[in-house]
C-alpha cells in the first residue's frame, strides 16, 4: 500500500501501523512522495486488508487534526488547573504587619536588599486571575 505524504502526516502513519502490530508484522518505508506499508499477518491471525489500514489512517489523521486544533485549549486548562493548586494566598495585612514592613524598609535603606513585594495592583490582579471560580462564584450544583 502507498499513502501520499501530502495527505497523511507521518504521526498518523505510525499510529495506524502500531494499532496493527498485535495481529501483523508491519513494514514501513518512504520516498519523496509516498509512504509504503506492507502488512504480513502473524501466525494464527487473519490477513489485514488494505481497506482496514486505510480506514485506520483516516481515523488517525482526524485524531491528529483534533489534537492540533485543541492543543492551546488543553494547555490553558492544564495550566489553570496547576496554577490554582500552587497559589498561596496572603492574609490581609494588619497594623502589626505594616509596622514590620516599615522596619524592614528601614533596614533595607541601610543595605542593598530588594523589596520582595510586587508593584501595586499586580498581587491583586494575580489573585483575581488565579482564584478558584467556585470560590468566587459558588457551585450551582451544590
Amino acid at each position: 500500500m502507498r499513502f501520499s505524504k501530502e495527505l497523511y502526516p507521518k504521526i498518523a502513519l505510525l499510529k495506524s501501523a502500531y494499532s496493527f502490530t498485535d495481529r501483523a508484522y508491519v513494514h514501513l518505508d518512504a520516498d519523496d512522495e509516498y509512504y509504503y506499508v506492507e502488512l504480513n499477518a502473524k501466525d494464527g491471525q487473519s490477513a489485514i486488508g488494505a481497506d482496514d489500514f486505510a480506514n485506520e489512517m483516516i481515523a488517525q489523521c482526524v485524531r491528529h487534526e483534533v489534537y492540533q486544533q485543541t492543543k492551546t485549549l488543553r494547555e490553558l486548562l492544564v495550566a489553570r488547573a496547576m496554577a490554582s493548586t500552587v497559589i498561596q494566598t496572603q492574609p490581609k495585612p494588619t497594623e502589626h504587619d505594616a509596622y514590620n514592613g516599615f522596619l524592614q524598609n528601614e533596614q533595607c535603606a541601610n543595605s542593598e536588599c530588594e523589596d520582595s513585594l510586587p508593584p501595586d495592583g499586580e498581587d491583586e490582579l494575580a489573585s483575581q486571575i488565579l482564584s478558584d471560580w467556585f470560590e468566587a462564584y459558588g457551585n450551582a450544583n451544590a
